[in-house]
């Protein structure tokens, strides 16, 4: 059942203006209200977020932000009770992924944490759900990297314990290995978690990493698909940046000077 409230606002004059992406926007909107989270919507959203124009890209992406984080509440309120595990994992990756697609790195790991959480309590039901170190070590990159140390800490944890969890004796190399990426990563985090400038320190270091990852992503499939993964979340970023940038020298030059 659609939920209450209105998505008009997400429409702001200057992209009413423009039909091309209104009708885009609305037909997006009602889609999340009649509870379509499904990969259709999900396109329809990555096609708002190819607007040329960085200033209504931008104003978009903020009532998005504001639409997608009142929406996701009132759903999540809804299936509170739903005792339908598979159902609150596939709401929680559709907005995951949304989140993502939008620019909102906060909304996006704070609810990939939450279906993290709930696979961990569920995995007693189904080996399936069962979250593997290596996600808890690839999200708590993602957690250090856009500065939230004190989940990152916890994702560490969550990754030694299924370590110790381990109980195949072929597994000892790695063991050995996977406790000490374990360990080094989680210093970092109580590193960045104690200093003034967590964002500027973990930049630094995953460029650091990016640049040694290069190196060797010919031999490590994996280590290309973490490449990707992060080239995808900093691109959009970066690339917003770079065209308000341009968008502002082109400005400039263009408004006449006077004499």
């Amino acid at each position: 059942m659609p939920a209450t409230g209105s998505y008009t606002h997400v429409q702001s004059a200057p992209l009413q203006k423009n039909n091309s992406i209104a009708e885009p926007i609305s037909f997006f909107c009602s889609q999340i209200t009649n509870r379509r989270l499904d990969s259709e919507t999900l396109l329809i959203l990555e096609s708002l977020m190819v607007c040329k124009d960085v200033k209504p890209l931008l104003e978009l992406r903020s009532n998005l932000k504001e639409f997608m984080r009142s929406q996701s509440i009132s759903i999540l309120c809804e299936i509170k009770e739903n005792k339908n595990t598979d159902l609150k994992l596939l709401i929680l990756e559709f907005f995951v992924r949304a989140f993502a697609l939008i620019g909102d790195m906060q909304s996006c790991l704070a609810l990939k944490y939450e279906a993290f959480l709930l696979r961990k309590i569920k995995s007693s039901s189904g080996q399936f759900l069962q979250v593997s170190r290596m996600e808890w070590l690839n999200f708590a990159e993602q957690l250090i990297e856009n500065g939230f140390c004190s989940t990152a800490i916890q994702a560490c944890e969550n990754a030694m314990l299924c370590l110790q969890m381990d109980e195949d004796a072929s597994a000892v190399t790695d063991h050995s290995s996977g406790n000490e990426r374990i360990r080094r990563l989680k210093d970092l985090a109580v590193k960045f978690a104690g200093s003034s400038s967590v964002q500027a320190q973990a930049t630094k270091y995953l460029k650091r990493k990016t640049v040694e990852k290069s190196k060797i992503c010919s031999s490590f499939g994996n280590e290309v698909q973490y490449m990707a993964s992060i080239s995808f979340r900093d691109g959009i970023k970066k690339r917003n940046i770079r065209k308000l940038y341009e968008s502002q020298c082109w400005k400039e030059k263009a408004e006449p000077k006077l004499e």
